[in-house]
């Protein structure tokens, strides 16, 4: 008999005798010790003592009593029993009432009725309260080794789990001495025993009154400023300050208590975005679903989130051999999804998939494959048109010609206002969709979604500015006053799925990135985040900016104009629809030009089309422009910072 058998019968003999205490004693209570009569004494025979034993265990066991360890019961646990506690004595005292164990005139009164469920309910839950108190309570020895005597910056939901696993896991080395949290109600409060000491603003005092080894966050959904202002606090008292996961990390809706250290994408002063992920992506759920480039960024965070919502069948669509078998085990081994199918294939190869198209009929596709580095793109713009552009169109006739229901474009807004061959190349896509969602008759909905950098992709600035504080400097910053827009991975993905949800064909989605960031900004909070100050410790030198690279960047153009859609942090673009005649033979002439493998011609052709396109634009009367509050009005700028 294995360990979880014998815990479930020991559960069980100790309810069953704690029903049958439960009951004498509801008797003892209401007439008195020797003083229970017949025909009231009837009541305690044999019979009815196992028909209200039998069926409380049996209604304990619907309400899954005995698939929970007492040692991690919670506060819904206790809920839970109260209610099984109370749904078993209706039950039982039913069938005792109506078995007539004693003549009509005396029938079980109602005293007994009170007193047996509440001794039962005493007696269960107190249990299970009871064995967790004494397996949790420190052990010899313990209360000696202190360990690490942190404040903790929150007094919520997170730092009251924290609390439990501390004051549980002694071994862990710490000891929380004080809360300090900003909520005026919690003033002088206490949670789980530790004393909420005072706000934020308070730290410098509290940590030099206290002598604290180390400050910990406690606090996901704050802004980047306020854990901003707790690191700047904590620095200059040289206290080493750690924190829990983000909210952009906690989309599973479970808190952990992972604790590490403080990274720059908790303190970039943005709000962080709160989606119910389930809600939003519910139209995938039992659907066949496509990501191409499932080994990227952005690729492989999609495939984690559209597993979370039990898709038929997974594609994952990636050129890359490692990255594909990395994404796949991960699917398979750590997150338990065996629905997905690993297609190692170049995602603009139709004679690879359409047959996948047509053994699959995938019901959505997230076209996320792309090359992305400018500097790489401008010194390969053969493969940049033929992996971007022609690959893009190639997909999209595949999945509008096997009934693909809803095909998603993973932009970015270097196809705004483009300068470079990587950027005039991503612009093309976005009008191939716009060009193809527009045609009537379509049973397919083209989409396309644009936003800016994620933080931490691969190639990105910030794992370039953390291998060269590794190695000690310098860190290259292009130019002092160059600006970025930035978002995690996984927030960008969860409002890429929902807003494939969203709209009619041939749109274009915007992702509300919030204020850009100074990238000079960036690496010196790097650099300190590291324990190192900026120009003493690791220099800080400029490169100049790049042929083609903006100063600003922004997410639409002068010519599109911007409309909020029911989500606050996802708006609609409308602009003068692309000329489809001469997109097809811009395309033509492009695809001829890159199988001919002329460069030049390419490059040449590349920005005649880019520029072509806005004065094509130009020619055309824009609709009136509408402000994010819903007024018409001139299209609001990205203002630099």
């Amino acid at each position: 008999m294995n360990l979880l058998s014998r815990h479930r019968l020991w559960q069980l003999a100790a309810d069953g005798a704690f029903i049958a205490a439960a009951w004498y004693l509801a008797f003892v209570f209401r007439f008195g010790l020797g003083s229970i009569k017949v025909p009231y004494g009837n009541f305690l025979g044999l019979e009815p003592f196992a028909i209200v034993v039998v069926a409380k265990l049996v209604v304990f066991t619907l309400f899954g009593f005995y698939t929970r360890w007492w040692r991690y019961v919670s506060t819904r646990d206790i809920w839970l029993l109260a209610l099984g506690v109370t749904a078993g004595c209706a039950v039982a005292d039913a069938i005792v009432f109506y078995e007539g164990f004693t003549p009509a005139q005396f029938r079980l009164p109602g005293g007994i009725v009170g007193f047996d469920w509440l001794l039962l309910l005493a007696a269960v839950t107190g249990s299970r309260l009871l064995t967790r108190t004494l397996i949790e309570r420190p052990k010899a020895g313990e209360r000696i080794a202190r360990g690490k005597e942190v404040i903790i910056a929150g007094a919520g939901d997170a730092a009251s789990v924290t609390l439990r696993e501390l004051h549980k896991y002694r071994h862990l080395g710490y000891t929380p001495i004080g809360l300090v949290d900003d909520d005026p109600r919690k003033q002088g409060s206490r949670l789980h025993g530790v004393k909420v000491l005072g706000k934020v603003k308070d730290l410098p005092r509290l940590l030099n009154d206290t002598r604290a080894d180390e400050v910990l966050i406690a606090m996901p959904s704050a802004s980047g400023r306020v854990r901003q202002r707790i690191v700047e606090i904590c620095r200059e008292a040289r206290i080493p300050v750690n924190t829990l996961p983000g909210l952009y990390e906690l989309f599973s809706g479970e808190l952990t208590t992972q604790i590490r250290p403080v990274q720059v994408e908790d303190v970039l002063g943005r709000a962080q975005v709160e989606v119910n992920f389930e809600q939003v992506a519910g139209y995938l759920a039992g659907q066949t679903v496509v990501v191409t480039g499932a080994g990227g960024s952005i690729g492989s965070e999609l495939c984690r989130q559209i597993a979370r919502v039990g898709p038929k069948k997974l594609l994952l669509v990636e050129r890359g051999e490692t990255p594909l078998f990395e994404i796949d085990r991960e699917l398979r081994q750590d997150r338990g999804f065996e629905d997905c199918v690993a297609v190692l294939a170049d995602a603009g190869r139709e004679e690879k998939m359409r047959p996948l198209f047509e053994q699959y009929r995938p019901q959505v596709v997230f076209h996320a494959a792309a090359f992305k580095h400018v500097p790489l793109m401008e010194a390969n713009p053969l493969e940049s048109v033929r992996n971007n552009a022609l690959a893009t169109r190639s997909l999209a006739r595949v999945a509008r010609d096997t009934g693909v229901e809803r095909f998603v474009l993973i932009s970015t807004d270097k196809a705004v206002s483009p300068q470079t061959v990587m950027g005039q190349s991503k612009a093309l896509c976005e009008w191939i969709v716009e060009a193809l969602g527009s045609k009537k008759g379509n049973g397919t909905k083209f989409i396309a979604v644009r936003f800016g950098n994620v933080l931490g992709s691969s190639g990105s600035v910030i794992p370039i500015f953390r291998r060269q504080i590794e190695k000690g400097g310098p860190v290259t910053v292009t130019d002092p006053k160059m600006t970025r827009y930035f978002m995690t991975i996984p927030e960008a993905v969860s409002l890429v799925v929902q807003a494939g949800g969203m709209g009619t064909s041939g749109q274009v989605f915007v992702l509300d990135m919030g204020k850009p960031v100074k990238i000079i900004d960036l690496a010196q909070n790097m650099i300190r985040l590291s324990g190192k100050e900026p120009g003493r410790d690791i220099e800080i030198v400029y490169s100049g900016i790049r042929p083609g690279e903006k100063l600003h960047e922004e997410l639409w153009g002068e010519h599109e104009t911007v409309s909020p859609t029911k989500h606050p942090k996802i708006r609609q673009l409308t602009c003068p629809a692309i000329d489809t005649k001469w997109l097809d033979a811009e395309l033509a002439a492009l695809a001829k030009l890159v199988d001919a493998g002329d460069v030049d011609g390419v490059v040449k052709r590349l920005g005649k089309t880019a520029l072509g396109a806005r004065r094509l634009e130009e020619k055309k009367t824009a609709a009136p422009a509408r402000s994010l509050s819903g007024k018409t009005g001139t299209v609001p700028k990205q203002p630099p910072v």
